[in-house]
């Protein structure tokens, strides 16, 4: 669609099923991206929540504990507002949309030291914060972004490639986020906490959103099919070189300027290199008359004698075996052996293409020693060898282009696959299957015809974004219920752990025992799960203090005084918990006056022990006698010793886990030898829990950070490698080049 039919589009969409003249299409885009927005900002506050809570049991000081609890009280009370002016503002987005600086390209051009010095330090580090985030953002779903903006730039009027438009940059979002949060009236450290769970649970999951909003545009036949056309001075690439730009925000590479830079040096580089390989052999680097430069055209003639796999097994299961790294230049020199040329002359490589096979070898040897590819999938890959060198021949840009279709498609297997886990019914399954059929084709079908593989992209990445809809829903699910589960688990466990302590420092008569622990239990663990909303948690526990308190010696007439003030409103509060939780309401009557006796007892008991001196001192709960004394100056125990090492060894690995993000795949060592791979989908702060899923979105484990450091520790975790699998080989082959060069 060009720009004039992208307008009259617009005129066109008008009418009943639009808010402000905007499209049907794009009022459903800002309805779904407000009310999915609104749903992640919800987990970012609560996460917010739990982490100022965390820092408040750990505070030093009861100045810094307090700080942290009014930081807790503001954002509890002005949260839903803020929430609502976020998704305020991102609607008004939609309606008058702010210009966009391409994705491909980050101008920091005004940032200098001179500006930067007049910025407050708070204000200073919460900018470095937000640029860190839309600067992440942006690297991460510049391949969704650069689509949206391409589309929503066809769709507004006044918009076009030159000054485009794109409501769902991440720039603007976080720009309406940080205008919403000036309502918050707290420190720099908290305001950085606020950001810091935005970017994690909000900025992190925007591809989602993305992929929705292209699907919704694509429906819409806003520029269906996506060409990426990057400008060179006045130039324009050929369409050969721009092809679909579909991949999901998940695992988008991005046709950025600046990544086929970095992806031009990374290859010129290793051409040095490997020119340096060449003299220190004593081999020439110019071409030896006396023989025939087989080249261009003619060699990729050669090179189609070769068979595509040099596997002759049956087609049914490709992945069966072991993966095997094939001599591309020995079977290339056999072939030029053979070769019959125009001029009788021995055939010969020119260093060009010697260097592009050699390449080729060393990118397959990383590919095959890759540990984050799961086994099945990296024999798979192994028998793109013989493809993937005609393709090189054929299309030098390979290397040195980040968007090439055959380069896109390796890295979009690779990640898709770094999930997949062997099974007995690899059949059964869709991913496998769809992988399994793509690397078949290739097999069967290439024939030097590059758009194969734009076809096959665009293929894998529509099974893609439907298997990442369908599982997206059901991670959200799971860790909607993990959440909620994990937190009736935690308010129980508090429940248990603070009646226990009370109960066990005070002795109490087994009426109140069992009221406390059967009854007005309840009532404290729902208070737990609402306090976020009721604030009834502190009170419930206040009672359980009070009922306690009251039922002890209190010799003094200010206390005996107090006592008769509080056990009016103590049993009207007791009373009022335990009918909300619907406890004993038969006998609740009859509870009552038990209890209310038991407290008049305990009130005549005070009377008579007023006249004993030192009665109450009695009565209180004594430390108990039989505990073995202890000598300070003790050596610890081997025992001990060795604890300590354990949790000094363990300790460095926390760190590790911390820097795991959500979204990280992870491979597990059982014990018996079984491996499996899943992803960080939740990290439940208030119980230091984090939960992993599979590819479909399923719980697999959880398990608490220290566990997870023991794991690592004892090498049965392994954090996967998440970049794309052709720039980490490229990497890696300059870093072995450059040590045997060294």
């Amino acid at each position: 669609m060009n720009k004039q039919s992208g307008i009259h589009y617009l005129h066109e969409h008008k009418g009943p099923g639009s808010t402000a003249g905007l499209p049907k299409e794009i009022s459903k885009i800002r309805d779904t991206v407000v009310a999915g927005l609104g749903d992640l900002l919800q987990g970012a506050f609560d996460a917010v929540d739990d982490s100022l809570f965390e820092l408040a049991n750990n505070a030093r000081s009861n100045n810094e504990q307090n700080r942290y609890f009014e930081a807790m009280r503001e954002i509890r009370i002005k949260r839903k507002g803020v929430e609502k002016h976020f998704q305020s503002a991102v609607g008004q987005l939609f309606v008058t949309p702010p210009r966009t600086t391409s994705p491909e390209v980050t101008d920091h051009s005004a940032t200098t030291a001179d500006t930067l010095s007049l910025v407050h330090n708070d204000e200073l580090e919460e900018q470095v914060a937000l640029n860190a985030m839309i600067s992440k953002a942006r690297a991460y779903f510049q391949g969704p972004l650069l689509q949206l903006q391409t589309r929503f730039s066809s769709v507004y009027p006044n918009a076009s490639d030159a000054d485009p438009v794109n409501p769902l940059a991440p720039e603007h979002l976080c720009s309406a986020f940080v205008e919403a949060a000036q309502a918050l009236e707290i420190q720099i450290r908290e305001r950085l906490i606020v950001l810091k769970q935005f970017d994690r649970y909000v900025v992190s999951n925007l591809g989602m959103l993305l992929d929705e909003a292209n699907r919704i545009l694509i429906q819409a036949g806003v520029i269906p099919n996506f060409r990426y056309h990057g400008k060179t001075g006045e130039t324009t690439r050929k369409p050969s070189d721009g092809v679909a730009e579909k991949t999901p925000a998940s695992y988008a590479t991005g046709p950025t300027e600046e990544g086929a830079d970095r992806g031009d040096a990374i290859f010129e580089q290793i051409r040095e290199l490997l020119a340096q390989q060449r003299s220190y052999g004593g081999q020439p680097r110019s071409a030896n008359p006396n023989v025939h430069v087989v080249g261009g055209a003619e060699l990729y003639q050669v090179l189609a004698q070769l068979p595509q796999t040099v596997d002759t097994q049956a087609t049914d299961n490709l992945s069966r075996g072991e993966p095997v790294v094939v001599d591309l230049r020995s079977v290339i020199e056999n072939l030029l052996q053979q070769q019959k040329t125009s001029d009788g002359k021995p055939a010969a490589l020119n260093e060009n293409d010697e260097d592009l096979i050699n390449l080729v070898s060393m990118l397959f040897e990383f590919i095959l020693d890759d540990y984050n590819l799961s086994a099945p999938i990296q024999v798979l890959i192994s028998r793109l060898q013989i493809p993937i060198l005609k393709v090189v021949i054929k299309d030098k840009s390979f290397f040195s282009r980040a968007t090439h279709p055959a380069r896109k498609l390796l890295n979009s297997l690779a990640r898709a696959g770094i999930g997949w886990s062997e099974s007995d019914e690899k059949v059964r399954d869709k991913l496998y299957e769809q992988i399994h059929n793509i690397v078949l084709r290739i097999l069967n079908e290439f024939d030097g015809d590059i758009s194969l593989f734009e076809q096959l992209n665009e293929e894998f990445d529509q099974f893609l974004a439907k298997e990442n809809r369908k599982a997206t829903l059901v991670e959200q699910r799971t860790r909607e219920s993990e959440r909620g589960r994990i937190k009736s688990q935690k308010a129980q466990e508090t429940v248990d752990a603070l009646l226990q302590e009370r109960l066990n420092k005070h002795h109490v008569p087994d009426t109140i025992h069992n009221i406390l622990t059967n009854g007005w239990s309840r009532v404290m663990f729902l208070a737990y799960l609402r306090d976020d909303v009721e604030h009834r948690w502190n009170q419930s526990v206040r009672v359980v203090d009070d009922l306690i308190w009251c039922l002890h010696p209190h010799l003094e007439d200010e206390e005996r005084d107090q006592w008769v003030r509080v056990v009016p409103g103590l049993l009207k509060s007791l009373r009022a918990g335990l009918e909300e939780v619907s406890y004993n309401s038969a006998g609740l009557d009859t509870m009552m006056r038990d209890l209310k006796h038991e407290l008049t007892e305990a009130f005549r008991a005070h009377a008579l022990a007023e006249a004993q001196e030192g009665g109450a001192r009695d009565l209180r709960p004594t430390p108990p006698t039989n505990m073995p004394e202890t000598d300070a100056d003790d050596e610890p125990t081997a025992i001990q010793r060795q604890q300590e090492i354990e949790d000094a060894a363990t300790a460095e690995y926390i760190s590790k886990i911390d820097a795991i993000d959500i979204g990280h795949w992870v491979e597990f060592n059982l014990v018996n030898g079984a491996r499996f791979r899943c992803k960080l989908s939740a990290i439940i702060e208030e119980a230091d829990c984090f939960v992993f899923v599979n590819r479909m979105g399923l719980k697999v484990i959880e398990k608490t950070r220290i566990d997870l450091a023991h794991e690592m520790r004892r090498g049965r975790l392994t954090v996967l490698e998440q970049g794309a699998l052709i720039d980490r080989a490229l990497d890696a082959v300059v870093g072995s080049l450059r040590r045997n060069t060294g």
